[in-house]
């Protein structure tokens, strides 16, 4: 059976990161009093996280009539908070309605290696629908702050330069911007 952390009343919740662009790494860290909790996932998962968030307000606005307001994100903290101390590498991720609490609940599902036969750790968290939306759009800021992307091929483009596989070699490589 999973090892199953819970912070019900999360009263900040942020994703950032540690690193320079191209060897960032992404942390989700949330805090329910003096409790603070921290998870690396990858930027692919908060994009992720960022669309979902973005998806479940929209049904519960067409599903349960109630409309998340708009959100000035200068009313949020966003700083990662020290000491940031990891719990585990996310493998699976969650998003759902808490009809009773009026918030969004998120699972956090730890990543396992293949020949680890222990239960993955499992952080649930619940925020209310305001910090979640502010959550989402703060996240897209932070993965527009990673590497430019080549208007080619979608891929990064390193300080070095990029060879785009696109170009078929018949174009230079494209320099940072």
């Amino acid at each position: 059976m999973a090892d199953e952390k819970g912070l019900l009343e999360v009263d900040f919740i942020t994703i950032g990161t540690i690193g320079a662009p191209g060897k960032r790494v992404f942390h989700l860290q949330a805090k329910e009093d003096e409790l603070l909790v921290t998870v690396i996932i990858e930027k692919v998962q908060a994009i992720a996280i960022s669309e979902g968030i973005v998806t479940l307000l929209d049904t519960i606005t067409e599903e349960f009539g109630k409309i998340t307001p708009e959100v000035d994100l200068t009313n949020f903290d966003f700083e990662l908070k020290e000491p940031i101390l990891p719990m585990f590498r996310v493998g699976q991720i969650g998003l759902g309605y808490d009809e009773a609490n009026d918030g969004v609940l998120m699972l956090l599902s730890e990543l396992l290696l293949e020949e680890q036969e222990d239960d993955p750790q499992v952080l649930r968290l619940l925020a209310s629908r305001e910090m979640m939306r502010a959550l989402s759009e703060n996240t897209g800021i932070v993965v527009e702050q990673g590497r430019p992307i080549c208007p080619h091929c979608d891929q990064p483009i390193d300080e070095e330069g990029h060879f785009c596989p696109k170009s078929n070699g018949n174009r230079k490589p494209v320099p940072w911007a």
